[in-house]
């Protein structure tokens, strides 16, 4: 499973300079970004479409990001909804794989109570509107700016892509790291397994723990 560091690396400089931690960042990713080619150019990898289930559902940190528009978009905006929280970059490969599957099940299941808040690391808006023009859809869900990164490092992200999977409550119940293809059948009936528990108003339970084998 290949995925990119969550943080681009700095090369070391001997004078030291004033901490400006998110344009520093933002410049620094722009001059790694490698010169994108066509969407179709793009090898078609196989993505996993495993996700990891958390023992027990932890409480999502609040956040509020602008999008493309400047317009801001706040988490507890979209309480009520199972929400699959993405962060990625446009220099990450499996990132900008992962993005098809991501739009496929976000326009089937929309309408159900479900979204996709995608969150670019440490890019600016005219450059991810650029790559994004490239795909052969123009993703629809919205597209958040975290160019400091203090929202990765709030949710803990150590490698992208990492996803989270947000139930209606607002606690993240599943966590991936790596590119995944979203579209498949098993992670639908994740996000479907969310919503019915939403619609019925059980909260969603811890696993169980694995059972003790009787001594022999």
């Amino acid at each position: 499973m290949k995925i990119c560091a969550a943080r681009p690396n700095r090369p070391r400089s001997r004078n030291p300079r004033p901490k400006r931690l998110g344009p520093t960042l933002a410049v620094l990713a722009g001059a790694l970004i490698p010169t994108l080619s066509p969407a179709l150019d793009l090898p078609a990898p196989e993505l996993s479409h495993a996700l990891t289930r958390l023992e027990t559902p932890l409480p999502a940190p609040e956040f509020t990001l602008r999008d493309m528009d400047e317009h801001p978009h706040a988490l507890s905006d979209y309480r009520g909804k199972v929400v699959m929280l993405n962060f990625w970059a446009t220099w990450c490969p499996p990132c900008r794989r992962e993005i098809p599957s991501m739009e496929s099940i976000y326009q089937d299941l929309q309408k159900e109570g479900f979204t996709v808040l995608a969150v670019n690391e440490f890019e600016d808006s005219d450059r991810v509107f650029a790559f994004l023009g490239q795909l052969n859809l123009f993703p629809s869900f919205p597209i958040l700016f975290d160019s400091d990164s203090r929202v990765s490092q709030d949710y803990g992200v150590k490698g992208l892509p990492t996803t989270l999977l947000l139930d209606q409550q607002g606690n993240v119940v599943y966590r991936a790291v790596g590119g995944r293809d979203f579209d498949h059948p098993a992670v639908r009936a994740i996000v479907r397994e969310l919503l019915q528990r939403g619609k019925t108003g059980d909260p969603t339970p811890p696993v169980s723990p694995t059972p003790a084998e009787p001594p022999g």
